[in-house]
């Protein structure tokens, strides 16, 4: 068998739920990969608790390589950068996607697939129709294989202009 066959089978292939004790290796993950637009471990801590169902684990040989963090939200509203939420909406209209984030090392393993069929399927079982996210780094065409769209407005781009140049609002509807 070859060596990224073997791979693909040691890692994980369902995202697991995110407990406490992972928290720290969390944010060591998220301060390797989101150098240029950096959050406190906090904000990651309360997105975790606030929606648990939406956050999940990547795990190879025990050790996380890779987490998802979502939440629901209402469309056409960016959840502000780096503070904290405070409450879910009562009736929300999409799951937005915080962050996916997989170690350069674990890549190419179809990883954010399976957490995209994982919130695909949530989406479906909560009755929402939507998900949405705030793209960065130019990954809007690696988002746009999932289904999402860019979407834009006067008051999305001006909540945009602080998370960086290159953000992009981005919506999926959720099929089925």
């Amino acid at each position: 068998m070859n060596e990224k066959k073997d791979m693909e089978k040691r890692i994980s292939s369902e995202w697991q739920p995110l407990g406490k004790e992972y928290f720290d290796a969390l944010n060591k993950i998220a301060e390797q990969i989101h150098k240029t637009v950096p959050e406190r471990p906090e904000i990651f801590t309360e997105k975790i608790e606030l929606f648990p169902d939406g956050c999940r684990g990547l795990f190879f040989d025990n050790r996380l390589v890779g987490y998802g963090i979502s939440h629901l939200w209402n469309l056409n509203s960016i959840p502000p950068l780096n503070d904290f939420l405070g409450y879910l909406p009562e009736n929300p209209t999409c799951i937005y996607i915080h962050d996916v984030a997989v170690l350069p090392e674990m890549r190419g393993h179809k990883a954010a697939d399976r957490f995209m069929d994982y919130i695909m399927q949530l989406a479906k079982k909560l009755s929402i129709n939507s998900l949405a996210l705030v793209s960065l780094y130019g990954t809007d065409i690696f988002w746009s294989r999932f289904g999402f769209k860019i979407y834009s407005n006067n008051d999305i781009e001006s909540k945009l202009k602080t998370y960086g140049e290159t953000a992009k609002y981005m919506i999926c509807k959720v099929s089925g």
